[in-house]
């Protein structure tokens, strides 16, 4: 069907424009449809004056009912006034609505008191579908961070079956531990390239291989290679994407979604030394391997939970964007070779995905970066080896492990309340000198271990233990959170991810080392306590200075702007290069004399 429109004096047929079959509100005389009702959708008209050819009337829309008889549709709304436009610029045909009144997101009309969206936008929902994604993101969190405190069950299996020392059967939970925190950078270019969802995925596909080909290994050296590497990479791509989508799903509610997602750590941590150590009488390592193996992969049906959020829908964007061309640069990097373009591809990934701007620029990101890389070197070693330093002093495996699984229920219990409780508005600040004052009480309570084996003496310390990880583990990445904005957070996350790595990969073989020359367990819980203790004094010395340094700053307020210069009235020499800027006291001398053209 062919139409015409009469405008400024020309009449231009519309080819390509036909109206759909169908009832609906007849057309004053001389209007003609500029755009194609959608499916259900409103039909827009515009309408030329025959007797003033030169102007052009308003537009207004239609309420159009499905040819099929099914009934009106969701688009009914009505327009005071509108106006369609047609442009075509550059081969890029684009409509703008004026007035628009409502917005396509989830088929809500928007009402005369809704908020507005604004396109390109995602307002996170703090609830809604977060709940589920809360809910894989614990099950996630307990599959990867609290898996490599619990092969400290199969510690002494290993040494026996490798004839290895306490050194080198130490360095596989170390790579493992240090793996899946050193592929911070490789884990958000996959983000940013594969989304959250399909990095979730691919991570429980990798950690699961890397168990199960761990159960066919000959060497250390080969258990480093699966155990450690394969599987700590896929820990990583699982648990890096899960942090950070839960963060763009909760805002106002972050602290208590933090805290949440953290007792996924502790739900490991009591539910995974029960498992192993069945597999492990019924089973042996081997076969404990595998099974775990399968067990990992649930990893993939929690990322397939994480729904990325969309932005919502808006017309007046274009129907198809070409893009504009290639710089020159590129085509002349695109000659160059492959293995420069991965080289290129590499560098700049990397200055993207590590925010190696925030540890020159923002103090308080670089202090909290290097207070974190030296707790972790003594954080998580006495859950290596709490196991075989009970096993040493002839307590039985399965209460040994039962040890782990109280610690893990001590902070089931406690992280909720921990995360309603620093929610709270006085809270707001101070969280990262709770953090502190709980790295204390953690370092502190390693000393405990010293007095002796015995079952009740661990069990205390399991209990202040439990209680002091609970309170850390539930701040850890909210301070990172306050103290970075949250478009930087996956990169800040990378970067103090790899700088936990280093500590993580050395800590536990220095402590076999320990374990080694001496004979004696409990030096290492001593070397820990160090540690960690040090780490707790140095943040809250450390962002009491800056805290005061700001207060100080603020009450100084912003520094006043120079007066500006005034300008000589005598133009001088070009050959003299010195300028004068005649004084408050010049001028008014030349006032008194009348003389106002010197100043």
């Amino acid at each position: 069907m062919l139409f015409t429109t009469q405008a400024f004096g020309k009449t231009t047929p519309l080819r390509g424009w036909g109206l759909r079959s169908g009832r609906h509100r007849p057309s004053p005389p001389g209007h003609v449809s500029l755009l194609p009702p959608r499916a259900g959708g409103r039909c827009w008209s515009s309408a030329t004056s025959s007797s003033s050819p030169r102007s052009v009337r308003s537009v207004s829309p239609m309420k159009m009912t499905q040819g099929n008889g099914i009934g009106e549709t969701r688009d009914g709304c009505l327009h005071s006034e509108a106006s369609g436009d047609l442009e075509q610029s550059n081969g890029i045909e684009k409509f703008q609505e004026v007035n628009e009144c409502e917005s396509e997101e989830g088929g809500q009309g928007g009402g005369s008191g809704g908020s507005v969206a604004v396109p390109g936008t995602v307002t996170a929902p703090d609830g809604g579908w977060g709940w589920v994604v809360l809910a894989a993101t614990i099950v996630v969190l307990a599959l990867t961070l609290a898996f490599p405190s619990c092969v400290g069950i199969f510690y002494t299996d290993l040494q026996n079956e490798f004839h290895a020392s306490n050194s080198e059967t130490s360095w596989v939970p170390s790579i493992m531990t240090s793996v899946l925190h050193a592929g911070g950078p490789f884990c958000s270019v996959l983000v940013e390239r594969l989304g959250c969802r399909a990095t979730v995925m691919l991570g429980g596909v990798l950690s699961g291989l890397g168990m199960a080909a761990s159960s066919f290994t000959q060497s250390i050296e080969q258990l480093y290679v699966t155990a450690g590497v394969i599987t700590g990479l896929g820990f990583c791509f699982s648990f890096q994407p899960a942090v950070t989508i839960l963060g763009h799903y909760f805002v106002r509610r972050r602290a208590f979604a933090n805290a949440m997602s953290s007792t996924g750590t502790a739900l490991g941590l009591c539910t995974l030394p029960f498992l192993g150590n069945y597999l492990h009488t019924e089973l042996g390592w081997r076969g404990s391997f595998l099974v775990l193996g399968a067990v990992l992969l649930n990893c993939c049906v929690c990322g397939a939970l994480m729904r990325p959020l969309q932005p919502p829908k808006h017309r007046g964007q274009p129907l198809m964007n070409h893009g504009p061309p290639l710089p020159e640069e590129e085509k002349v990097t695109k000659e160059k070779g492959w293995m420069r373009r991965i080289w290129n591809y590499f560098v700049t990934a990397l200055r993207k995905h590590m925010a190696f701007d925030q540890l020159c620029h923002n103090s308080r990101y670089c202090v909290y970066a290097i207070g974190i890389t030296w707790m972790m070197l003594g954080f998580v070693v006495p859950l290596i080896y709490l196991v075989p330093y009970a096993t040493a002093k002839d307590m039985e495996q399965g209460r040994a492990a039962l040890l782990i699984s109280i610690m893990g229920m001590v902070n089931i219990v406690v992280r909720p309340p921990f995360g309603i409780l620093f929610s709270m508005p006085w809270f707001k600040g101070r969280h990262i000198y709770v953090f502190a004052s709980a790295l204390l009480v953690n370092g502190l309570s390693n000393t405990i271990c010293c007095i002796g084996p015995s079952f009740p003496v661990l069990l205390v310390y399991v209990v202040f233990y439990g209680l002091s990880m609970s309170v850390v583990g539930s701040l850890m990445f909210t301070v990172l959170m306050e103290i970075v904005e949250m478009k930087r957070f996956p990169s800040a996350l990378g970067l103090l991810a790899v700088m936990e790595s280093i500590t993580l990969l050395i800590g536990p073989p220095l402590a076999g080392v320990l374990i080694d020359s001496t004979g004696e367990y409990y030096h290492v819980f001593f070397a820990c306590s160090a540690v960690v203790t040090s780490s707790g004094v140095f943040l809250i010395v450390a962002f009491s200075w800056l805290d005061k340094r700001d207060r100080k700053l603020s009450k100084q307020g912003p520094p006043s702007p120079l007066p500006e210069a005034a300008r000589p009235a005598v133009d001088l020499a070009p050959d003299c290069q010195y300028r004068s800027v005649p004084t408050e006291g010049d001028k008014d001398k030349a006032l008194c004399e009348g003389d106002t053209s010197s100043v």
